[in-house]
């Protein structure tokens, strides 16, 4: 059986002429966190999103557990989704209902599951983020790092294989971005599922990932551990890591043309 969860194949998203996905090859595998890096305008959202299948690919293919996400319709999409769990940088929470209502909402649209079993599974996964006391708490009434906890445990309400991560220590103190890594950290081993980490966040990237993952204008540039990343010699991966002012990114980003794709699109 393969080891490999999510195979991305040759990889291309366009907006008009602007490509900004460019023949982007990686393989996720089972169990592991893959962090994926880049500046503003690298592309790591969009191949984020194409990954979850929000956005379609325009050339090549990403295949999931072995079975392609290219071209499904909607019904097959929306059993796809029902596989993968996602935590939005806001947490996406629904401001009208409790904690324990927002973790229920995926149990009671796609389960048919008794009232009973569904309030335990809750108290479960609202359990495994530390956050069982405040079930019946308001998403208003609970801090920013609360806050994509609880997204995190409604993320996990279907059991899914495969966790994405967008942005999780956005907008976050230090102290609370590092409760989040270790909460990031515990689940995968606790549940051994996969995750799929968006940041930019160099502190919270070497502490949770397994392999690191660097784009550039849509241009996979390097991939590697976080030890085989701190050690390269690759002038990109240096200064990215490293928060040079100079290099060879600040060359590209100081172009006319990178900045027309920064106002044109956020990727």
């Amino acid at each position: 059986m393969s080891d490999i969860a999510i195979k991305v194949d040759h990889a291309t998203k366009r907006y008009g002429e602007r490509v900004i996905l460019d023949q982007i090859e990686l393989d996720v595998i089972k169990g592991e966190t893959l962090v994926i890096m880049g500046g503003s305008g690298s592309g790591k959202s969009t191949l984020l999103r194409m990954m979850i299948g929000t956005v379609p690919v325009d050339g090549g293919n990403i295949a999931v557990m072995g079975r392609t996400i290219c071209g499904l319709s909607t019904e097959e999409l929306s059993e796809y989704h029902k596989s993968i769990g996602v935590l939005f940088q806001s947490g996406a929470l629904y401001n009208s209902m409790t904690l324990g209502e927002n973790v229920a909402l995926p149990l009671r649209e796609h389960t048919d599951l008794q009232d009973e079993t569904i309030d335990i599974i809750v108290k479960i996964k609202l359990e495994l983020v530390g956050l069982r006391e405040h079930t019946d708490k308001l998403p208003s009434e609970i801090s920013g790092g609360m806050k994509k906890r609880a997204g995190l445990a409604r993320a996990m309400a279907l059991d899914p294989q495969i966790l994405f991560y967008d942005e999780p220590s956005a907008g976050l103190d230090p102290v609370t971005s590092a409760e989040i890594d270790e909460l990031i950290i515990k689940l995968n081993k606790v549940l051994g599922v996969t995750s799929v980490v968006v940041t930019h966040e160099m502190d919270s990237a070497f502490r949770i990932a397994d392999r690191m993952v660097l784009l550039d204008r849509g241009k996979f540039i390097r991939c590697g551990t976080p030890a085989e990343m701190r050690a390269s010699t690759d002038p990109f991966v240096k200064q990215f890591i490293n928060g040079l002012t100079e290099g060879p990114l600040t060359e590209r980003r100081q172009s006319d043309e990178y900045v027309d794709d920064l106002l044109d699109i956020k990727v």
